[in-house]
């Protein structure tokens, strides 16, 4: 979301609206961090690898929080960056800009149409018969709707459907408990225990393979981790509020992750759930316990539908700041009376519905699941690592601001490299996997898509000057 226009404009009308308060952001990021990918997506992992899933997300989540960390100090090194691909086109340079602002527009295309499709597989608990398009379509219209009054209003909704989730998540873990210290006995034998999570073959019944497996999905759960980074623009006191949401992700994750999928695996062993539908639905269903499950099947639907609302947020922000800066066209760069980048937020809006098209291409709602967040994990890696090669360069180029910076990246340089690894080893991972290499191969697709435009974009790129903080080519109007 490069919004630079917000400090460039003289009129108010002209400036993205500041509009996000503590409560608005601290939820936002730990609505970010309860994704489709947990909700839906973990029956999925647990399938491929066992009880050792809960390993593969705190792994994740300690790499993710370094990333989060290094983005917290470059963001608050210059606060006339306004998001990640500020940074970037600053300390990297313009291409880097236009890449990572494009891919992580497409990104949260993909994750939106992820979650449309998500939210469909919902409905289908309540109604088997109906055609997946007639969600699919209600939810984007809904959050057309609701996004095109005011950030204010995308600030609540987040707000509460974050709220219904750490409700949800919560609850689940308050009765898993309960169910196990009572050895709850399901209709079909099943006994709660905590003994359920290692005696069917294991932590690790899959071996190193099933365990490495679980990434591709795990990695999918975390996109929108850095929305927070991608708020900034709008955020009220970013010195203090950026810090402290970042800071609370490691609690965040060992509860949202760690104890959630625990109890699930506790109440129901992990070879008894269904790999095609939400682990969290399926439980109450198979101990007899239908209200919940509705209530559980409600909460999921509402998570699909944040995270949804948080792409089309996004992704409407990030097409404002690339046609502010000449890298989109000048049609995207308007705003509503209400400060809302409409045009941006309806082009985004129609490419998730195309993509909704998979659900007719793939075989199940699952399948096509599986390749959208496929291409939105790979991208979301790209947009991380694209962050940590900004805090190397910021760190070469502005040794002063470091020395200065009250948020410094634990570790450093040093944590940052082996993040990096890290990266590697998920793609390398990816690439052994047959429905994700596929995935994996087609991306340089995109890569060389988004070369061709830039480089057919370049002459109308506006150089911004970030210390400060105005154009210094602004005689050209794009």
């Amino acid at each position: 979301m490069s919004t630079k226009q917000s400090i460039d404009a003289p009129e108010k009308q002209e400036k993205l609206k500041r509009g996000l308060s503590n409560r608005h952001i601290q939820l936002i990021a730990i609505g970010g961090a309860i994704g489709t990918g947990l909700f839906m997506g973990s029956g999925k992992t647990i399938s491929m690898a066992g009880p050792s899933i809960v390993f593969v997300y705190l792994i994740i989540g300690f790499f993710m929080y370094l990333v989060m960390r290094a983005m917290g100090e470059l963001l608050l090194s210059n606060l006339s960056y306004k998001s990640f691909t500020d940074f970037c086109e600053d300390i990297l340079g313009p291409k880097a800009g236009f890449f990572i602002g494009w891919s992580y527009w497409f990104v949260w295309v993909v994750a939106g149409t992820a979650d449309v499709i998500a939210i469909s597989s919902y409905v289908y608990f309540w109604f088997p018969d109906i055609s997946a398009w007639i969600p699919a379509i209600s939810c984007v219209l809904l959050l057309v709707g609701l996004n095109l009054v005011s950030v204010n209003l995308f600030g609540e909704m987040e707000f509460w459907f974050a709220l219904l989730k750490v409700i949800a998540i919560v609850a689940i873990i308050v009765i898993g408990a309960i169910l196990v210290l009572t050895s709850f006995v399901s209709p079909d034998g099943h006994v709660a225990s905590l003994a359920n999570i290692w005696e069917n073959g294991g932590l690790f019944p899959k071996g190193a393979l099933g365990f490495f497996a679980g990434f591709q999905m795990a990695i999918f759960a975390f996109g929108g981790i850095e929305l927070i980074g991608a708020a900034a623009a709008e955020a009220k006191n970013p010195e203090t509020n950026l810090p402290r949401a970042i800071n609370t992700i490691p609690l965040r994750i060992i509860l949202f992750y760690a104890f959630a999928l625990l109890a699930i695996m506790a109440i129901t062993p992990w070879n008894s759930l269904d790999p095609g539908a939400s682990p969290f639905v399926t439980t109450f269903a198979m101990v007899g316990i239908p209200a919940a499950a509705g209530i559980i099947n409600f909460v999921a639907m509402t998570s699909a539908a944040s995270s949804a609302n948080s792409g089309i947020y996004s992704t409407s922000r990030m097409v404002y700041g690339l046609a502010k800066v000449g890298a989109a066209p000048k049609f995207f760069g308007k705003l509503s009376q209400n400060r809302v980048p409409t045009n941006a937020l309806l082009f985004s809006c129609i490419c998730v519905l195309l993509g909704t098209s998979m659900l007719i291409i793939m075989p199940s709602i699952m399948a096509a699941f599986t390749v959208m967040t496929t291409i939105a994990a790979i991208l979301l890696m790209f947009v991380w690592t694209m962050t940590l090669f900004s805090y190397l360069s910021y760190r070469r180029k502005y040794p002063e601001r470091h020395q200065a910076s009250k948020f410094k990246l634990p570790g450093g340089t040093t944590t940052c490299y082996i993040t990096l690894l890290f990266f590697v080893f998920v793609i390398v991972l990816l690439a052994l996997e047959e429905d994700t290499r596929m995935v994996l191969m087609l991306m340089p697709v995109w890569f060389g898509l988004l070369y061709v435009c830039q480089r057919l974009s370049s002459k109308h790129h506006r150089k911004f000057d970030f210390d400060a903080a105005r154009y210094t080519d602004s005689s050209h109007d794009h």
